[in-house]
């Protein structure tokens, strides 16, 4: 550890709650898919700040629309009109099948939204007591509260219990689960495309159908979780729409204002009705500021057609992986991901392979001691992937 890092580590010590484990580095710069230490090393970002710089670090437009929107109007709060609300909720409800925008601060704040919206729908328009909302095993859904109970994973709820009642869970995957677990108190299923946190885990486009016919049947709410996966990241705008289901309700942040807190939600019309003035609110929420970046976001992300080249360089990207897999057998466990969101999990323990990839100036994140997950920049270039996976090549091939 250089000095200049130790000095930064050590103030954090006293100054900052304990609520992280850093990784070992402290970021002074970035620009694109590039990233710079307090010691000057420069490193190529396959995370993109947890897929949130889906546009690149300090993208020149997006700096623009920052500064213009900065001399015009920050935040008045929800109690006034702002055309740059309007903007926004125009462009995104253009890429779904949706009618109504809901906006707030991150994707925690969504899924909130979200459980709120589809509970008060069931109780206020259709007369119903139903308040239960089914989430799937190895999702994450947040740390509020309720996201954790929806969350369902011991290792994040310990010393926050007891948490909200009225989740459930049930194994991914399994369709007979799930329609035994739907009664008259259920609300809403809610669920992720592609399981970001579990490991880079796309669920199959067929059960995701199933999901969403069981849920028509049974007359309930279905909800998608798109705040990692959306945005273009898998290839398609959103990732339900890999399996052509079109689910009532779905929540996003993450890439959606490139590094602003921002967050959404997009509702069908019918849906949106559980909602009236005064019974859902955020102060910092679509701010003028937030919404007249993402509204720029929104527009790159259309006008370069970010999605498909994010298609079509994951493919790439995932075929290479896989003949890394086969060249050296007993080395990578599964290739899995949609589009710029990939897995590769390793056959073997994955922090000192994941600790080498740092010192060689590549950032990945390592989810579950064993899967290497990238998530880089919709932007960046793919000499950058195809350096990665020589690298990654070089350090399997040493640790045989």
């Amino acid at each position: 550890m250089s000095a200049a890092l130790d000095a930064i580590r050590q103030e954090e010590e006293a100054l900052l709650c304990r609520s992280y484990s850093r990784y070992p580095l402290a970021i002074v710069r970035g620009k694109g898919a590039r990233l710079w230490d307090v010691d000057g090393r420069e490193y190529v970002d396959l995370l993109a700040g947890i897929a949130v710089a889906g546009l690149g670090h300090c993208n020149d437009e997006v700096c623009e629309a920052l500064a213009a929107q900065g001399r015009k109007l920050w935040h008045v709060s929800n109690l006034f009109y702002q055309q740059e609300q309007l903007d926004l909720a125009r462009l995104l409800l253009s890429t779904s099948h949706h009618g109504k925008a809901f906006f707030c601060n991150s994707g925690a704040e969504a899924n909130e939204a979200a459980i709120k919206l589809a509970r008060r729908y069931m109780r206020k328009v259709r007369g119903r007591d139903a308040f239960e909302i089914i989430s799937l095993s190895e999702c994450f859904h947040g740390r509020t509260l309720a996201a954790l109970a929806a969350t369902g994973r011991e290792s994040l709820s310990d010393g926050f219990t007891p948490l909200p009642e009225g989740f459930r869970q049930v194994p991914a995957g399994d369709l007979a689960a799930l329609e035994d677990a739907i009664g008259p108190s259920t609300a809403a299923v809610l669920l992720e495309a592609v399981q970001g946190e579990g490991g880079v885990k796309p669920l199959s486009f067929a059960y995701l159908r199933g999901v969403e016919a069981l849920c028509r049947k049974k007359d309930i709410l279905l909800i998608c979780d798109e705040v990692q996966a959306g945005l273009g990241r898998t290839g398609k705008f959103w990732a339900f729409q890999h399996a052509g289901i079109e689910p009532d309700i779905i929540s996003m942040a993450k890439a959606l204002a490139n590094g602003l807190p921002m967050g959404a939600i997009l509702s069908t019309d019918e849906v949106a009705r559980g909602f009236e003035a005064g019974s859902h609110a955020t102060t910092f929420g679509g701010g003028a500021l937030a919404s007249g970046v993402a509204c720029k976001c929104v527009e790159i992300l259309l006008r370069d057609r970010l999605p498909q080249r994010a298609a079509e360089l994951g493919a790439r990207l995932r075929q290479r992986a896989e003949a890394l897999q086969a060249e050296l057998p007993g080395t990578i466990r599964e290739v899995r991901g949609l589009g710029l969101m990939v897995g590769i999990e390793l056959a073997c323990d994955g922090k000192p392979i994941w600790e080498e990839l740092l010192r060689r100036g590549f950032i990945c994140n390592l989810s579950h001691g064993h899967t290497l997950r990238l998530l880089p920049p919709l932007t960046i270039d793919e000499a950058d992937l195809t350096a990665f996976l020589e690298t990654l090549g070089d350090i399997l091939r040493e640790a045989r």
